[in-house]
């Protein structure tokens, strides 16, 4: 008769106790970082009154225990697969990867080579979605979340901050749709911890913060708190980035994460304001390509739909010339964006600078060409308005438009 396999076989060696070699319940971790059954360890301690490690007979100055949460996790993981397993069709969520990662979600916390132990873990999450996932299964994110909050106790030590960087470069691979993911990573300490690598950490880091930061941002997270928290801070950062001509992919998802913020409350925006956004924008502007063209004016009139944002429009020299030059060259959106944008700016702040600029710099022009659009349209609903407000203003000029003169007679003689 062939001899069955011995089911104990099975088991993981990192699962067992080091002194019974049974499956740990309730693992914790020694002054060594290794990690035994609690009563077997305690026993070794306070009964046999021993002082040393068990597995390596190092001797011990310290005999404190500390649990291993993620240990104890990744064997309730692996008791649940063990037993949902039926006729040896493994579960379709474990991975190729599946024994490497959790050997080291095992060892990662209690190993004093973080940095070396994440950067395999980088090289095992590059592999695809399939490891990707079960690294997610397996608790990965809650191990991550707790190196990155790490960074806000010591920042200043080089270890703890790169461990912090490598961490966030795992994280920013993976999917964080669902909500206990979510939860993890938008506790305040760990959005806090952050918030710092984006202001302090590497260029590569920094790309990989806003990019967990965009991420959140598609599953409708609420970054009042956020914003609470860091002030302006935030937006300095993010608008570095945005004004980073080398990242452009880092640039990119700070403009996502700008308009999501933008979107959430005026005290953002006022925020964002007061950190210089309209500024930064406007002399990037002129220099933009269509997707960023685009999003730019978006976060330009979120800010300009407060006063504050206005008038730090109109005081900018070249902001009536960078928003003239987009209108009709870029995209309908864009041009949309724009003259909406035209319309706050002259319906809410007519300085006459503000009207002068207009015709100067070809806006009132442009604005003409959008009146022979066929049909209605919201676009060229704000271009009759803004003319049918400043048209006899701009009568005054010797560069008035014969085409505006046409169409004021047209709309004098209609009324």
């Amino acid at each position: 008769m062939e001899k069955k396999p011995d089911p104990e076989m099975e088991i993981p060696l990192y699962f067992r106790c080091p002194i019974s070699m049974e499956v740990m319940k309730n693992p914790v971790t020694i002054s060594t970082g290794l990690s035994y059954e609690k009563k077997n360890i305690e026993n070794w301690f306070n009964v046999y009154k021993k002082k040393t490690c068990p597995a390596t007979m190092q001797i011990l100055q310290n005999f404190d225990v500390t649990p291993n949460y993620t240990l104890e996790r990744l064997i309730l993981v692996w008791q649940e697969r063990e037993s949902k397993a039926i006729d040896n069709h493994p579960s379709s969520s474990i991975s190729i990867k599946h024994d490497e990662l959790v050997s080291l979600l095992t060892t990662i916390e209690s190993t004093p080579f973080k940095v070396s132990s994440l950067k395999k873990l980088r090289s095992c999450i590059e592999l695809g979605l399939e490891v990707r996932l079960d690294f997610v299964h397996l608790g990965g994110i809650e191990v991550l979340s707790r190196i990155i909050t790490q960074v806000l106790i010591d920042r200043s030590d080089f270890i703890t901050f790169r461990a912090c960087e490598e961490a966030l470069g795992v994280v920013y691979q993976l999917p964080i749709s669902d909500d206990a993911s979510m939860d993890l990573l938008s506790k305040p300490e760990c959005m806090k911890a952050m918030a710092t690598m984006l202001q302090h950490g590497s260029a590569e880091a920094r790309y990989h913060t806003v990019t967990i930061f965009r991420n959140m941002s598609k599953v409708e997270y609420n970054w009042n708190l956020v914003v609470q928290d860091q002030g302006m801070d935030l937006f300095k950062s993010l608008l570095e980035l945005v004004s980073d001509e080398i990242y452009t992919k880092a640039s990119s998802c700070a403009l996502d994460v700008l308009i999501d913020i933008l979107s959430s409350s005026k005290q953002t925006r006022l925020k964002a304001i007061e950190a210089g956004a309209i500024c930064v924008l406007i002399e990037l502007l002129p220099d933009s390509n269509k997707s960023i063209c685009e999003r730019m004016l978006l976060i330009i009139k979120l800010l300009c739909e407060c006063a504050e944002g206005r008038l730090a429009f109109v005081d900018h020299k070249l902001g009536i010339a960078a928003l003239s030059k987009k209108i009709l060259r870029v995209s309908i959106c864009a041009t949309k964006l724009g003259v909406k944008i035209l319309w706050l700016l002259s319906s809410f702040h007519p300085k006459e600078k503000v009207i002068e600029d207009m015709l100067v710099f070809g806006s009132v022009k442009k604005i003409l060409g959008l009146l022979h659009i066929e049909g209605q349209s919201s676009t060229k609903d704000n271009a009759v308005k803004i003319i049918k407000m400043h048209g006899n203003s701009w009568k005054k000029y010797p560069c008035f438009p014969s085409e505006l003169k046409d169409y004021l007679r047209l709309a004098q003689d209609s009324n």
